[in-house]
């Protein structure tokens, strides 16, 4: 995989870029070393929400500008909770969430429906003073260290763990790393810890929210989003903490191999993403959500987690608007360039069976009473 440095920023916004020579564009073709001007009578799309899925949005918004140059998407990374609020207050086009709508939101936002786009990775990131290569955690240990049960590196369900390390493994106190900000990350994470752990689950739970029994430990640390949780591992030696797994590659930080339910040692890819939706290929619900974390599967990434678009599926009144989302959308789940720049980044693409699901509930979004455009499947 060709490593990207990504800078997540509070906003995302596509505009006409000067490209150099390799750059590639949407069909995997070499782009023209020009400026890209705007069209007249542009629409502008305006998304926010979830950080996990940011670096493939960007990816993708920065190649449709050559599809549709008479479209321009902003998307701003605020996380999952702030996005479906931003949804059902109407002050965004379409929101970003791996975090499941409850009940509550979805009364709240009366016709909210959500469409699963890629799956990821959430992946163990780690600072200890003299190990420098990948190390391997199970379920039980990474729920005990999240539990503040296990409280030091050279703890024996670690060392067991990585016995070509015990030597290098510090007598150390465990600084645990959890984001500050509500986020589906943290639910993807949380929701992971409670199919490893009947204690997580019956004491802590899962959400975009959690009591950390790190913090009441006096070993927590809060950091607001990807950025935020990478640095305080980064500046903070002897730590751990939980991040998007194609954050963790572009910023070159370490994160550990797991122990998955079927005892095999696995990588988080999008082959073991693949695997783990396979897992749970039959289990979506009738509003298009799937829990895949912990899957059975002997390849699967214990770790994982659909993200979401989130649309407004009747009451959308910008009828130009409405079209221009759902042609990116399509766009986004059919075309193979766009599967490929998801890949590239550690992304699982939707199965065909899934896909074709998504795009029959696009083609009933209707805008004025109307629907809002014939899906090709």
């Amino acid at each position: 995989m060709k490593h990207k440095t990504w800078s997540i920023v509070a906003g995302v916004m596509i505009v006409a870029m000067v490209l150099s020579a390799c750059a590639s564009n949407a069909t995997g073709t070499t782009a023209p070393q020009t400026t890209q001007p705007v069209a007249a009578g542009s629409v502008q799309v305006n998304g926010a929400g979830a950080t996990f899925p940011l670096p493939v949005y960007t990816e993708w918004i920065y190649a449709y500008q050559y599809v549709n140059p008479s479209v321009t998407i902003n998307y701003e990374g605020i996380g999952s909770g702030g996005g479906k609020k931003a949804i059902i207050d109407n002050t965004v086009d379409f929101a970003g969430s791996d975090s499941l709508v409850t009940d509550d939101e979805y009364t709240a936002g009366k016709d909210l429906q959500m469409y699963p786009m890629v799956a990821g990775a959430v992946v163990p990131i780690y600072n200890i003073e003299g190990i420098t290569s990948t190390m391997v955690l199970d379920r039980d240990t990474l729920a005990n260290i999240y539990l503040a049960k296990i409280t030091k590196w050279n703890d024996p369900a670690i060392v067991k763990l990585n016995p070509d390390l015990a030597s290098k493994l510090p007598d150390k106190a465990i600084t645990v790393v959890h984001r500050s900000d509500g986020s589906g990350t943290t639910e993807l994470f949380t929701r992971a810890l409670s199919s490893f752990s009947p204690e997580w689950k019956s004491s802590v739970s899962f959400g975009t929210s959690v009591e950390w029994p790190a913090d009441k430990a006096g070993t927590g640390v809060g950091g607001k989003g990807n950025q935020g949780v990478a640095a305080a591992v980064q500046n903070t030696p002897n730590s751990i903490g939980y991040v998007e797994l194609q954050y963790a590659v572009a910023n070159q930080i370490t994160f550990a191999q797991m122990i998955n339910k079927a005892g095999n040692t696995v990588t988080a890819n999008a082959e073991s993403l693949q695997s783990a939706m396979s897992d749970f290929s039959n289990a979506f619900t009738d509003k298009l959500t799937n829990i895949i974390v912990d899957g059975p599967g002997a390849r699967s990434w214990p770790i994982a987690g659909y993200t979401y678009f989130v649309l407004h599926q009747t009451s959308m009144q910008d009828c130009q608007k409405a079209k221009a989302i759902l042609e990116f959308m399509q766009w986004a789940l059919t075309d193979p360039g766009a599967a490929k720049r998801a890949s590239d980044l550690g992304y699982a693409t939707l199965p065909p069976d899934v896909q074709k699901v998504v795009l029959t509930r696009l083609s009933q979004v209707t805008c004025q009473g109307k629907p809002v455009m014939q899906m090709s499947q």
